[in-house]
């Protein structure tokens, strides 16, 4: 995928307002990617926020108090609209504001909208309460949920003219993506419990011998949580490391994006490695200030530098 050439063309106030809600809505509901996305410039940073508010409205109906039946209904007429704006059939003076704004970032950006498809698929396997044997199993859902994800940001980014090793652009964002769930994934063990969902894989929780769950503060009787959690974290941290490749090929400020964004999740995992029970405790997060901190490190290219120098050492 060539960088995005982006032509700065004039926004209707109707626009305009729909990106405000997105923006809005992004700020309220995702500190986290309102941090990174911050640092892009106006037109990619709507973008962003219009395919958040997107995906937000997909998450929400998945999480709901609604019958099965019901959020299955809702998903699929989610889907319609979305069809709809593939279609080039929302209008400006559309009454629902992110439509409007994910219309018209489409039509800025080369957006793979089918990614937005894959996570109504993703939220649609927690509808029906699929639970993951291996990890093989949980990738798959990872991949609809997070990885689409990636690879539809992308799509805003682009990356730059000659970057070497483009063509894998996409399979970088779409790990680092799975880098990203699998760290939630860890964060919210209890709260998941709580909703009687399990992401974490079957096999892994028998290895550790976790299988009763985590609806208690303190881990099952005789079970090794700690390895369970360590497995885990070594398995993101992997993850990590190979979608880190992506952000030599993007440019300053939408590499500074991602570096944010996942730095904020890689500072969680370290602080879930050095205290593994805390997540059975309540949700880890870090303050204000580190994640300011990790903001302006992905400003600075300080991890772009690095990946780059251990890519061509790797070359080498």
């Amino acid at each position: 995928m060539s960088r995005t050439v982006e032509v700065q063309t004039e926004t209707s106030a109707p626009v305009q307002a729909a990106y405000s809600y997105c923006e809005a809505v992004t700020g309220h509901q995702a500190r986290n990617f309102a941090y990174g996305i911050r640092l892009l410039p106006t037109e990619k940073r709507q973008a962003m926020s219009a395919l958040y508010a997107f995906s937000r409205r997909v998450d929400d109906i998945g999480d709901g108090a609604l019958a099965p039946e019901a959020k299955r209904d809702r998903l699929e007429s989610t889907r319609a609209l979305l069809d709809r704006i593939r279609r080039n059939e929302v209008d400006e003076d559309d009454t629902d504001p992110v439509a409007v704004a994910l219309a018209d970032a489409s039509h800025r950006f080369p957006i793979p909208l089918g990614g937005l498809d894959e996570l109504i698929d993703g939220v649609l396997m927690d509808v029906r309460g699929e639970t993951y044997e291996t990890w093989d199993d949980l990738k798959v859902y990872c991949r609809c949920v997070a990885g689409a994800i990636g690879r539809l940001s992308l799509g805003v980014f682009g990356t730059q003219p000659g970057a070497q090793g483009a063509e894998r652009a996409p399979e970088y964002a779409d790990t680092l993506g799975l880098a990203l769930q699998l760290t939630n994934i860890l964060r919210d063990v209890r709260e998941d419990a709580g909703s009687g969902r399990t992401y974490l894989p079957a096999d892994d929780l028998a290895k550790f011998g976790c299988g009763d769950g985590f609806e208690k503060e303190t881990p099952p009787e005789g079970a090794d949580f700690t390895g369970l959690v360590h497995f885990e974290v070594r398995r993101a941290r992997a993850l990590f490391a190979e979608g880190y490749r992506l952000l030599p090929m993007l440019d300053r400020r939408s590499g500074a994006c991602v570096a944010a964004m996942a730095g904020i999740y890689r500072r969680l995992l370290d602080r879930i490695e050095r205290d593994p029970e805390a997540v059975l405790r309540g949700r880890v997060s870090l303050p204000g200030r580190e994640k300011a901190y990790v903001a302006v490190r992905g400003l600075s290219g300080l991890d772009t530098r690095h990946i780059s120098r251990r890519t061509v050492r790797r070359r080498a």
